[in-house]
Parts: C-alpha cells; structure tokens; sequence
C-alpha cells in the first residue's frame, strides 16, 4: 500500500512539473495588480440645456457669448416683448498623464472647452460657436495645460497654464464645491493663468505659494501685469479650520492687453461689462499696486461631522495708483492719483436636517464696502478683484441665486445683476435664504431659494435697494453624477435701477430712461460627470 502511494505522489509531481513547462495563457499567468493601472486617465463634464428668458444682448456681435453685469457694457437688456429661446451645449474634457516611469511623482493635465449654441454657426474659426448646420467649426478653448511635480509626499510644484483659486486647497485634488464654500469662496480670484505654485500638505495643515504673470505686453519692457500670492490654513480641532493669506498684484501695462478691444485694468472699458469701478484716469497713464490680506474660518466644510457648517472670511484690499499727467516726462516723476482701501465680509451657515446633504437649509451673507464719492477726494473705498483684468476673474457663484448674483449653471451666457462684489464700487450688502430636500434620497431633490441686496452707496438719482430674487429647481439623477434638473427665477428690481445721471438714463440700468423689466429666467439642464 505504501509502495502505491508514494508512486503516486511521484507520478503527480512528475506531471506537475511536466505541465509547468508547457505554453499557458498569459492572462492567467501574470499576478492580478492591487488596483488598476491608470498611466493615463480621462474625465469629461457634459452639459446641455435648454433656456428661456427675457434677457438678451442688443449688439449682434454678442449673439454667440455674452459675460459680464446684466445692464452693463455687454448691451444685455431685458424687455417684456422679446422672449430668448434656445439650447446651450458644452464639453469639457480633462486628460491626465502620469507615467509609471517616474512612479507617480510627474503629473501632465490638460483640459480644454467646445461650446456652442444649437445652430449658430459652421464651417468657420472661433471659440463659443459649431452647433450650425454642417458643423466643422474650428472650436477648441485651451483651459489648463500644466505639469504637476511631486517630490516628497504632500509637496506639489504646479507649472504653466493652471487654476488660480482663491482657496488654500488643491485644485486639482479638491472637489469643485469645497472650493467654492471655502477660503474666499472663489469671489476674489477664480479662474485660469500662466505661473508656478508650489504648495505643502500636511496632516493639519496646508499652504500654497504662487507667482503668476496674467499679461506679458512687450517682452523687453516693464509693462507686465503680475500677480502673487501667499495662502496657508491650519486645522486647530477635528471640526473648525483657520486661515490667512496675503496677495499682491504688480499692473504696469496701463491697461493693454486682457480681453480683446475691452483691455483690461483700473481704467477699461472691461470695468462696465464686469460691473467693476472704473478708475476713469482719460488718456493718462497709470501704474497700480494692490494688496490683499485676509483671513478666513470653517467649521465642518465638509459637512460630514455633524449637521452644522459654517465658514466665512474677512479680506481687506490696499494699494495705490500713480498717474503721468504729463506723457513727455520720465516715468520716475509720477503722481500719485488714488489710495485704495476696500474691504468685503462674509459668513454662511447650514443646517442638515436629513440624511442627506441634499436635506439642508443655508443662510448666506455678503457685506462689501463702496465709495461715495468716485476719486474727488484721491481715495478709493471699495472693492478690487480679479474681475478688473479677467473675463471672468472672479466668480462668486455659491450663494444659491440665480440672476441676482452669479449662478454656476452657464455654457456661453453669464450675466448676473451684480456680476462682482464691489457692486461698481457701491458696494452692497445682500443675503441669501436656501432651503432643499431629498424627496427620494440621492434621487429626486428640489430646492426652493430667496435672495435679496441692498446697494451701501446710492448711485445718482437711484435708491439702495438692487433687488429681490426667488427661485427653485427640481433635480432628478440617473446615476452617480448624471441629472436632468429643472430652474427657474425671477428677480424684482430696485430702485437702485432708477438712477438717472442725464436724459438718457444711466450706466446702472443700461442707459435707458427709467428701471428696466425684471429679469426671469427658466431652463431645463441635462449634466453629466464622466471618469
């Protein structure tokens, strides 16, 4: 018995090795990876939505993309005979790269932008346009284009054409709404640029350094507009963060370059399409220094401790501008013409009432401060951000209201009543009321919406009230980050609107003589997040 055992086991050890040697299927024979390999990776954002309202650009050349303050420099109207109608599409598609050749430590990102609008043109150049009939549209908008470096762990090095957020978190690394309830709330600096950031994660802790040119001009002179920033958050318990930060913006290109035939700078013509203050210096040159030092909390941002969140900032903009009165004479003989000092506040509060994020009820209050006075008395009171030299530079679009303020649901049409938080250097003071509910949790959500802003300096002939806003959505998802949602809006104007500076009315409600027709809006978005 033994004897037929023990030939057994040799006869099975024998075959085993036998087969060992015979060709197999190479699937099988590799050990399965922990997780996937993902050299390069591929994420798009699909929108498409259908809109109808009572606002509309009055200049044809705008008919394909239309930004900046509603009645402002842009031509947008709002008429009680002339109803917009159409369909809005946009991709954004994101490409990442990270060879395993440098195991992890070199990252190349690459986004882009198609947009257009069903059937507006074809068989041409330019961005914001392709949806015509036979297409073939030369349409691809460069986002960012910029290679990460990772030398030690939490240590990134971002350079080339990348995000520049007002917020101590990594863009590239960081949800989009985190971003947009955290740090300034995107309300400063939102929006893309060439330079370098180097920033350092810690456990606790997280900072983030950058240098970044937003307009060269002539390379052989100082005519550069340049921008920098220092910006650091700290975690002081498991549920509430605190952090400071201090920028500072070099403008020596007295206005050119930027955005088009608009420039850009303290006196463009960009100023009253963005609904900033125009420093209305006429034909002489100009050079400016701005700081901006804040600071800023947040208790529970991610919402995932407790039913309760809170964040808010406080952030205080200083500088000057120095005029050549005389174009013949050195530039070392320059004057000084204004002394800036602005500053904004603000602070919003949510409660969680359900299970979901989507059961909650937020208040949102925003205080920025204005000039009465213009630049009689060589000083400037209000606000200064990135929307004097951007197109947006600026985006404060997480208040919850939709034609009062700025709402982030746009492809080519972005025209909000108060399009930055200077209010054209009135400032204001507003505050928005959001209550949502999940009726099929992570299913079938709605939101209804209240907004209302009052304008801290009165404008010419005008009263302080800008407007009141109410609005609602209804949300149905498919699937992880797939919806087909339903808006809706309407905002009453104020007498802020009844400024008249001469028979033609005044640049605060679109030149026109008396307050324009209140602005509504409705649209139907189809969204979809893919990776």
């Amino acid at each position: 018995m033994k004897k037929i055992i023990g030939s057994l086991i040799l006869f099975l050890i024998t075959t085993t090795v036998a087969f060992s040697q015979l060709p197999t299927n190479q699937y099988f024979s590799k050990e399965i990876p922990d997780k996937a390999n993902k050299e390069f990776q591929f994420l798009g954002f699909f929108i498409n939505q259908a809109v109808t309202s009572n606002i509309y650009p009055e200049n044809d050349f705008l008919k394909g993309q239309v930004v900046g303050r509603l009645f402002g420099g842009n031509t947008s109207k709002t008429s009680n005979s002339h109803t917009s109608a159409y369909v809005e599409q946009r991709f954004l598609p994101f490409f990442i790269y990270t060879p395993n050749l440098f195991n992890g430590k070199a990252t190349l990102r690459a986004s882009f932008e198609l947009d257009w609008t069903w059937g507006d043109v074809a068989y041409g150049v330019g961005g914001n346009f392709g949806g015509g009939f036979s297409a073939d549209q030369v349409n691809l908008q460069t986002q960012n284009l910029e290679l990460e470096l990772n030398p030690t762990k939490g240590l990134y090095v971002n350079l080339g054409l990348q995000r520049i957020f007002d917020t101590p978190y990594n863009p590239y690394r960081t949800l989009f709404d985190k971003m947009t309830y955290t740090g300034y709330r995107l309300a400063y600096f939102g929006t893309d640029g060439v330079g370098v950031s180097v920033r350092k994660d810690w456990d606790f802790a997280r900072m983030k350094g950058g240098y970044y040119k937003l307009y060269e001009n002539y390379v052989h002179l100082n005519d550069d507009v340049t921008l920098m920033e220092l910006n650091g958050e700290k975690d002081v318990s498991r549920t509430w963060k605190i952090g400071g930060s201090a920028y500072y913006m070099r403008d020596r290109a007295n206005g050119a370059g930027g955005v088009s035939i608009l420039s850009q700078g303290f006196n463009s013509l960009l100023a009253s399409h963005n609904g900033v203050y125009r420093f209305n210096y006429g034909g002489a040159k100009y050079r400016g220094d701005v700081g901006w030092i804040g600071t800023y909390f947040s208790r529970n941002a991610d919402q995932w401790l407790d039913p309760w969140t809170l964040t808010g900032f406080v952030n205080v903009n200083i500088g000057r501008a120095d005029t050549l009165k005389n174009q013949l004479i050195s530039d070392k003989e320059w004057t000084k013409a204004t002394d800036i000092l602005g500053f904004a506040a603000n602070v919003r509060g949510s409660y969680r009432y359900g299970q979901t994020q989507n059961d909650n009820v937020s208040l949102d209050i925003m205080y920025s401060s204005g000039d009465a006075n213009g630049l009689k008395d060589g000083k400037y009171n209000g606000v200064i951000t990135g929307n004097q030299w951007g197109a947006p530079g600026a985006i404060f679009i997480s208040s919850g209201a939709y034609l009062l303020m700025p709402h982030g649901n746009v492809v080519n049409r972005f025209t909000p009543a108060i399009m930055d938080i200077s209010n054209m250097g009135y400032g204001m003071t507003s505050a928005t009321l959001n209550a949502s509910h999940g009726f099929i949790p992570n299913k079938l959500n709605a939101k209804i919406g209240t907004a209302a802003a009052i304008s801290n300096v009165q404008p010419l002939g005008g009263g302080s009230l800008i407007g009141a806003e109410v609005n609602g959505n209804i949300q149905y998802n498919f699937g992880p980050f797939m919806s087909l949602e339903l808006h809706g809006a309407y905002l009453m104007l104020g007498d802020f609107y009844d400024s008249k500076q001469s028979a033609y009315g005044s640049p605060v409600n679109g030149n026109i003589d008396g307050r324009p027709v209140n602005p509504w809006t409705a649209f139907m978005v189809f969204k979809w997040l893919l990776f």
